[in-house]
């Protein structure tokens, strides 16, 4: 090779197509580097807000059992007072005396509610059951399902109505019931429990009902988030998939917790982590990977998948 090689030569250039095709590769990875560093800190090193600072006392819905029991017991760890709020006497009497043996110095008040009866009348009753009470906490925990999977038009009307009563009347009233005071003090913390029935899947079969229920939480969720932050009030949509509890062993077979269906305290345990932050989150870890994962396939695969489900399910029960 000669010298006048090196000297004649025309400098190479590179192709606008392949510098363009670079940089978008590089802006990808680092926008999926940044998201899943924010996740890890979301998830695991963020520090917990200081939950008395919304007020002394919390409020629970469906707190005889599963999650909301759970959110009981790491809200009275976290030094609150508890309203406990259900429709068995008796049930709410033990959860009082259970949380009492380990939180002695926990006050707690107990409301019997049912939301399957009439709703309006019975959170006038609890209004004033907590009148001057400082509730900076609610927890809106109570929802219903079918028993089993079935096509819309196979479900009875007292069944739906039911289903819509629970998850969705209840739940509005009891927001609009603590509101005031929490506007009245310029603080407040509201945790809405939606489900991935409404949000990680584009449908969900065989449980219309109470997927457009859930659906409405998220929605209600979103738009208080929006009206009552500037006046310190934090409201939350918590997302969670499948925990174990009474209402998916009968609902979805699952029988005991695992990696990725965690059990009632561990859930809770997430997602008191995670109360007064973004207006809509998936608590724990693992069910934020399962969404990652879906969200990587066609709504159609989805749609497909979830309805296989949901026959299976309704074959079993048949």
């Amino acid at each position: 090779m000669m010298l006048s090689d090196f000297i004649d030569h025309p400098k190479k250039t590179i192709s606008p197509w392949i510098f363009l095709l670079s940089s978008l590769g590089f802006l990808f990875l680092f926008r999926k580097s940044f998201s899943l560093l924010k996740w890890v800190f979301i998830t695991f090193l963020r520090p917990p807000k200081n939950l008395r600072n919304y007020g002394s006392w919390a409020l629970i819905t469906g707190s005889t059992d599963g999650i909301g029991k759970a959110f009981a017991f790491k809200l009275a760890q976290k030094g609150l007072n508890l309203i406990l709020v259900s429709r068995n006497f008796n049930k709410l009497n033990e959860v009082s005396t259970e949380i009492h043996a380990q939180y002695r110095n926990t006050q707690i008040k107990i409301v019997v509610l049912n939301f399957s009866g009439d709703v309006a009348a019975g959170v006038r009753e609890m209004e004033a059951a907590i009148e001057g009470l400082e509730v900076g906490v609610l927890i809106n925990n109570v929802g219903v399902t079918y028993s089993e999977a079935r096509l819309f038009h196979e479900v009875e009307e007292e069944v739906w109505m039911n289903v819509v009563r629970v998850n969705l009347v209840g739940t509005s009233l009891v927001t609009r019931a603590v509101l005031p005071g929490m506007i009245k003090r310029r603080r407040g913390a509201i945790v809405n429990i939606g489900s991935g029935a409404a949000i990680v899947v584009p449908s969900h079969p065989l449980y219309a009902i109470y997927a457009a229920t859930k659906a409405y939480i998220d929605q209600l969720s979103s738009c208080l988030y929006m009206e009552y932050k500037n006046l310190g009030i934090d409201v939350q949509c918590q997302v969670p998939l499948y925990v174990s509890t009474k209402m998916t062993s009968k609902v979805a077979l699952i029988e005991k917790s695992s990696l990725f269906v965690p059990s009632a305290e561990n859930y809770a345990g997430a997602a008191v982590r995670q109360i007064g932050y973004e207006a809509r989150c998936m608590p724990y870890w693992g069910h934020s990977v399962q969404w990652f994962f879906a969200s990587l396939l066609p709504e159609a695969v989805l749609d497909a998948w979830r309805l296989s489900i949901g026959i299976r399910r309704r074959g079993k029960a048949c």
